[in-house]
């Protein structure tokens, strides 16, 4: 009878590449991993994995049990999650994807009453691009994610939390400083400064930018919002940017942030789950305390 922990050893030694890293992470000795790994592949009659001196690859077998092996670890973690939610829905760990150009500006709204509200779950946040959260969603390492809606997103589901709008922020010394509001309209012709690729909150600001027929700045593509801030305070360029990234902001002198007139570019912020979710009672209680937590910033 093949156990889980030998699934487990298995799929530790895939991520890790590495048989002493893997039993570190499964909290075993070395050579219990590899001896219960090689009890595995007798009871299977394959051989998994190609052992080298410095590497670890897996087999052809290898490679296509590893996916059904995942799918098996998934479905013992959501029945146990799914037992736990039956005993009190409001309890238990939470972990829950956050993309960059969000997080530090959204976090400090919400965690204070997340934990006051809710104070049975226990909530792990993680930070990381859209790509890898939706990856990592997926295959069950995270049970939501709070990120701007995509269409790419449409096999997952999603509860709507707020839409927030987008800035124009420019140095004072541009000639768009002065205005109180300012359409759409006025960046046709204008450089716009941009993330790297694989925001996406690049693709969203720019797509408005195009449609105004503003072009993209090539002459330098930001990491973090944090970089293109500073780009726009030394006058290097104009950019677009989230109103959260623009409240509670020091040393801003340098910096004006001019809302749009309607219709105004905005991003929609979504609490994204896999479907057919199991704590559907603690879902929609953290959505109701992020709308509430949120709705007087936006």
């Amino acid at each position: 009878m093949i156990k889980l922990r030998e699934l487990e050893y298995l799929d530790a030694i895939v991520r890790y590449k590495h048989f002493g890293k893997a039993a570190e992470a499964c909290h075993v000795s070395q050579p219990t991993l590899s001896g219960q790994l090689m009890k595995l592949e007798e009871q299977l009659g394959l051989q998994l994995i190609e052992r080298h001196r410095r590497n670890v690859m897996l087999t052809p077998a290898g490679e296509q049990l590893i996916k059904d092996a995942r799918k098996v670890l998934q479905a013992a973690k959501e029945f146990e999650e799914s037992a736990r939610t039956l005993l009190d829905p409001l309890a238990g760990d939470m972990h829950i994807g956050l993309i960059p150009t969000l997080a530090p500006y959204l976090l400090p709204l919400i965690v204070e009453n997340l934990n006051n509200q809710l104070p049975r779950i226990n909530f792990y946040l993680h930070e990381n691009k859209t790509e890898v959260l939706l990856q990592e969603l997926n295959s069950g390492k995270l049970d939501l994610l709070v990120l701007p809606w995509l269409d790419e997103m449409e096999k997952f589901e999603r509860y709507d939390l707020f839409d927030e709008p987008l800035l124009l922020a420019v140095h004072p010394s541009h000639p768009l400083a002065e205005h109180k509001h300012v359409a759409i309209s006025v960046l046709e012709g204008q450089k716009i400064l941009t993330l790297e690729d694989g925001h996406c909150l690049r693709d969203q600001a720019m797509d408005y930018c195009f449609t105004a027929g503003a072009n993209e700045d090539h002459r330098f593509q930001a990491t973090s919002l944090e970089t293109l801030r500073h780009m726009v305070a030394s006058s290097r360029g104009i950019t677009l940017l989230p109103k959260l990234a623009t409240l509670n902001v020091t040393a801003t002198n340098n910096i004006r942030y001019i809302p749009f007139k309607q219709p105004q570019p905005v991003r929609k912020i979504s609490l994204v789950i896999r479907p057919n979710y199991s704590r559907m009672e603690s879902i929609r209680a953290i959505a109701t305390s992020i709308r509430n937590s949120v709705k007087e910033a936006v």
